[in-house]
């Protein structure tokens, strides 16, 4: 049983992470970066989005961060590792 509450507190923490991010769909890339400031790395994607992706350690797990950028400088999508 300790592991299934282990379990269900990781997957309450991916609920509320994926909750919070989905907030910035649709959001304009500025207001991303007043909140996340600068992101550590940009991809570039064939599509002519580009991801901004945001790292950060908690417990010494590295948590990662993207949001896609679409040409009009919104945030069309998101994805989220290791973040609780």
């Amino acid at each position: 049983t300790a592991c299934q509450s282990v379990s269900k507190k990781i997957d309450e923490k991916t609920m509320q992470e994926e909750k919070e991010l989905s907030k910035w769909l649709n959001k304009p890339e500025s207001e991303l970066k007043i909140v996340y400031g600068q992101p550590d790395k940009i991809e570039f994607l064939e599509t002519r989005n580009r991801n901004y992706i945001y790292v950060s350690k908690k417990y010494n797990i590295k948590c990662e961060r993207k949001f896609e950028i679409n040409p009009n400088n919104m945030v069309i999508g998101f994805t989220s590792k290791n973040c609780f």
